[in-house]
């Protein structure tokens, strides 16, 4: 796998939302919102639990994102909580996540925290594309519906390291999210050659690929329920999952989960990373439900 030109990758990537988000149109938005529809998520929030959309490709996963926050909207929630996926787009971000899973201690690296509109300190929220679409849901749901919608906080952790009830800043969530619905993002599977899978392992969606996906998220999915911080957090590295720092964040803020992946799909990644098929990602819509 060559090595990444950080802000390459993020400029080519909000070029991508942009020219994606156009396409899409006002059309399309309805479009998505409509097929949204058939999921009824917001029972889940009500009850507590906790529901995680993709940021993949809109064209691909718009309809997940649009039912998660349909789900906020019929909660009638007064505060959203989003704890968000935050992206190494450095070589020292990426440093820094890499030697936290190989066990060094987060508090020693100066992105230790958590970020978000409001708060002091490191900025790097602002130049990421992860609530790019979900930003877009919400406002053309909102004014679909004529309503303004509840307060929506966005929080951004990163080197949580297995140790989410030392992260600084986690007592501010703690507080949030004792009267506020809890949704989350993740791309939890990436696969293929751009992604540093040989030729002869790389499996497309549909020959496998899907099926290694759903095995994979499962896996994961069971691991973080059980509140295994640590073994989430490797189970992330190897497959290749974003969400190891705002997964362990949620959980720890809502305590013992049962999950289900109630939608799962993929996002084309092989012209972004300029590599051969296949190179994916997969898109899933999960619910995490109080045990």
């Amino acid at each position: 796998m060559k090595a990444l030109n950080y802000r390459k990758l993020r400029q080519d990537i909000h070029w991508l939302y942009r020219q994606e988000h156009l396409a899409l149109g006002e059309e399309g938005t309805l479009r998505m919102l409509e097929q949204a529809e058939q999921w009824k998520l917001a029972p889940v929030l009500d009850a507590g639990g906790v529901l995680v959309f993709p940021h993949a490709g809109v064209a691909d996963c718009g309809h997940q994102i649009a039912a998660v926050v349909q789900a906020c909207l019929d909660s009638g929630a007064d505060r959203v909580l989003v704890v968000s996926v935050l992206h190494s787009f450095s070589a020292e971000m990426e440093d820094a996540r890499r030697r936290v899973a190989a066990g060094e201690s987060p508090a020693q690296f100066r992105h230790w925290g958590i970020q978000g509109p409001g708060l002091e300190g490191r900025q790097d929220w602002r130049f990421d594309h992860v609530l790019i679409s979900w930003r877009h849901f919400w406002a053309a749901e909102t004014r679909r519906r004529g309503v303004k919608g509840p307060e929506v906080i966005e929080r951004y952790p990163y080197l949580v390291g297995g140790k989410p009830g030392e992260l600084p800043g986690i007592e501010e969530l703690v507080a949030i999210a004792r009267d506020a619905v809890v949704v989350s993002t993740a791309d939890p599977f990436h696969h293929g050659i751009g992604y540093g899978d040989s030729p002869e392992e790389a499996l497309h969606p549909h020959q496998g690929g899907l099926d290694l996906a759903r095995r994979r998220i499962q896996e994961g999915m069971a691991i973080l329920g059980r509140g295994d911080y640590w073994g989430y957090n490797q189970h992330c590295v190897e497959a290749k999952s974003d969400a190891r720092d705002a997964g362990q964040v949620f959980r720890y803020l809502r305590g013992p989960l049962s999950s289900e992946i109630v939608d799962l799909t993929y996002s084309d990644a092989a012209d972004l990373y300029q590599t051969p098929a296949p190179t994916w990602v997969a898109a899933a819509l999960m619910q995490w439900l109080l045990i």
